[in-house]
C-alpha cells in the first residue's frame, strides 16, 4: 500500500501552535512486508536522509506497530518524497502521520483520524501542524490535557498559496530560542484579535478581509531576523496582491495566501526577485493523510 500525507504551513502568522494549513505538496510511502529490511529513498533530501544512522519513519512506524500487535514487523520501505526538510513545511508532522497511519492499516485494526491525531502526540506536542497533515483542510486545533481539540474547514478552490523556499534550512527548536519569554498585554490582544479573525474568514469564506487584519507580534518578527530577505518576499507579495503573508512554521518558507486570478503575478514577481528560491503555486489539500492499496 502506498501512505500519501500532504505539506502544511502552521501558525499563519498571529495563529501561533494553533493554526494550520494543508497544502497539496505531498510525501509518500509504499509500504509491504518482506523477509528482509529494505529503503529506497527519493526526491527531496533523499542523499541527506540516505546518511543518517537511522530513519524516523521506520522507527515510528515499528514502534506503533509493535504497540497494536505484540509483533515487530519486516518491510520493504520505498519513500518518494517532496516536502522538503527543515523549511517550515511541515516535513516532520508528514512523516508522523504516515507511519502511525501506515501502522494501523497493516495490523489491519479499524481507526478513525482523530485516533491517529492524538496518537502522535507521543511524537509531536504542537498540534498546528500535525492536525492538517492528518485532516486536511484550515484547522484551528488546541491542546489540552493531552488531547487535540480541532475544528476543520475546508478550503475552496478560489484561492491558493504561493510558497517561496529559500535555499536555507530553519531549525525550529533553534528559532524557538529567539522568543520572548514575556509580551505586553497589547500584543496578546493583537495576536488574538488576528487569528481569531482569520479563523473567521476562512470559515465564512470572506477572504478580502484578511488584507487588513492579520497582524503578528508573538514570533514572526523575531524569526524573520535570521533570513532578513523575507521581509522582502512579504513586501513584494503583498504589493502584488496577496492577500495575506507569514512565515510558514517557523521558515524559512514563506507563505502567501492569494485570489487565484492573482496567483501567477505574485509567483511572477516573487521568483523574478529571488531567482535563487524556490517558488510554487500549490493548490490546498482538504483529504489529509491518504491510503492507496
Amino acid at each position: 500500500m502506498i501512505i500519501s500525507t500532504p505539506a502544511t504551513s502552521a501558525n499563519l502568522g498571529p495563529g501561533f501552535d494553533t493554526l494550520g494549513v494543508s497544502l497539496t505538496l505531498r510525501n509518500e510511502v509504499e509500504i509491504k512486508f518482506s523477509q528482509v529490511e529494505k529503503i529506497e529513498l527519493y526526491g527531496e533530501n533523499a542523499e541527506y536522509l540516505k546518511k543518517l544512522p537511522n530513519n524516523m519513519f521506520v522507527n515510528i512506524f515499528t514502534e506503533v506497530y509493535k504497540n497494536l500487535t505484540g509483533y515487530k514487523p519486516t518491510c520493504h520501505y520505498k519513500f518518494n518524497n517532496k516536502i522538503p526538510i527543515s523549511r517550515g513545511l511541515g516535513s516532520s508532522s508528514a512523516l508522523i502521520a504516515s507511519a502511525i497511519t501506515a501502522a494501523y492499516e497493516l495490523a489491519e485494526i479499524p481507526y478513525k483520524k482523530d485516533k491517529i491525531l492524538n496518537y502522535a502526540l507521543s511524537y509531536e506536542h504542537h498540534p498546528d501542524n500535525i492536525t492538517p497533515a492528518i485532516l486536511g483542510g484550515f484547522c484551528v486545533a488546541k491542546l489540552k490535557k493531552n488531547r487535540v481539540y480541532f475544528l476543520k474547514k475546508f478550503v475552496p478552490n478560489s484561492i491558493k498559496a504561493v510558497v517561496v523556499i529559500p535555499n536555507k534550512t530553519v531549525s525550529t527548536n533553534q528559532s524557538r530560542t529567539t522568543l520572548k519569554e514575556q509580551y505586553p498585554l497589547k500584543d496578546i490582544v493583537t495576536n488574538i484579535s488576528s487569528a481569531s479573525m482569520i479563523t473567521a474568514a476562512f470559515f465564512s469564506e470572506k477572504f478580502e478581509l484578511l488584507r487588513n487584519v492579520v497582524e503578528d507580534k508573538i514570533h514572526q518578527e523575531f524569526r524573520m531576523k535570521a533570513m532578513p530577505e523575507l521581509f522582502k518576499v512579504r513586501e513584494i507579495a503583498l504589493k502584488e496582491g496577496a492577500l495575506m503573508s507569514t512565515l510558514s512554521g517557523s521558515g524559512s518558507t514563506y507563505f502567501n495566501l492569494v485570489y487565484k486570478d492573482d496567483a501567477y503575478n505574485v509567483f511572477s514577481a516573487l521568483k523574478s526577485y529571488f531567482p535563487e528560491f524556490n517558488v510554487k503555486i500549490l493548490n490546498f489539500d482538504n483529504l489529509g493523510v491518504k491510503v492507496y492499496k
